[in-house]
C-alpha cells in the first residue's frame, strides 16, 4: 500500500496510527502542503485525488482511496484480525462517537484551508488563534467527558485513540493549555510510549524538516 501522507497533516497522522495499530506494510509518499506552492495542489497529485488533499491510500488493482474515515473503515472490514472497534455494539458506538466529534467537530474546522480563508476574510492572526483555540477547547470538554478514566479512551487503542492522538498535537501546535484535560492528557502519555502510536507521530516521518 501507498500512502500519500503529509508528516503534520492532522487526518494524516491518523491513518498512519490505524496502519501501525494494525501491523500493515505500507510505504509513504510524502506530499508538501508547503513547499512551492503545495504539491497537493499540482496536476500530478490532482490525478491521483481530485480534491487535492491528504491523505490517499492506493491499494490492491491500483484503486485509491480517499478521505481518513472511510480509509480507516475500509482497513477494518479488510483487516480485522487487529480491531480497532469492540466487538459490543455500544462500546463500538460509543468510539465512532468520539471519533466523530474529532473528525467533524473540532479537526475541519482548523484545516488550513479555513484558517485561510479567515485570513482573506481580513481577521488578524490573534483573531485566527482564538478561533482555533475555541474550537478545540469546546471540543475537548466534551471528549474529556465522554472517555473513560483508565488506560486509552475506552481501554485498549481503538478508533477513539486514532483520532484523539492527532488531535492533542494540534491542540499542543496551537498553545492550548491541556491542564485543564487530565483524561485527554492520560491517553497521549500512554499513546507516546506505545510503538505503534510512536512510529506514526510527526517527528517520527521521513519528511518532517530539519
Amino acid at each position: 500500500m501507498d500512502l500519500y501522507t503529509y508528516y503534520r497533516s492532522t487526518s494524516s497522522y491518523r491513518l498512519r496510527i490505524a496502519l501501525e495499530l494494525k501491523g500493515l506494510d505500507y510505504r509513504s509518499m510524502p506530499v508538501n502542503l508547503v513547499g512551492g506552492g503545495g504539491e497537493h495542489l499540482k496536476p500530478a497529485y490532482r490525478a491521483i485525488n481530485p480534491q487535492g488533499r491528504v491523505p490517499a491510500l492506493r491499494v490492491e488493482n491500483n484503486q485509491v482511496l480517499i478521505q481518513s474515515p472511510a480509509i480507516i473503515e475500509y482497513l477494518e472490514e479488510c483487516y480485522p484480525q487487529v480491531p480497532l472497534l469492540p466487538k459490543d455494539l455500544l462500546e463500538r458506538a460509543r468510539q465512532r462517537g468520539v471519533a466523530a466529534l474529532i473528525g467533524c467537530d473540532i479537526h475541519p474546522l482548523h484545516n488550513v484551508s479555513v484558517l485561510n480563508r479567515l485570513r482573506q476574510l481580513q481577521l488578524s492572526e490573534a483573531e485566527v488563534d482564538n478561533w482555533i483555540r475555541h474550537w478545540i477547547g469546546l471540543g475537548f470538554d466534551a471528549v474529556e467527558a465522554l472517555i473513560g478514566d483508565h488506560d486509552f479512551c475506552f481501554g485498549a487503542p481503538g478508533l477513539a485513540d486514532v483520532y484523539l492522538l492527532p488531535q492533542v498535537y494540534a491542540a499542543r501546535r496551537f498553545a492550548i493549555d491541556l491542564n485543564r484535560y487530565p483524561r485527554i492528557a492520560r491517553v497521549e502519555r500512554l499513546a507516546l510510549e506505545h510503538p505503534a502510536f510512536q512510529r506514526a507521530h510527526p517527528d517520527a516521518q521521513a519528511d518532517k524538516p530539519a
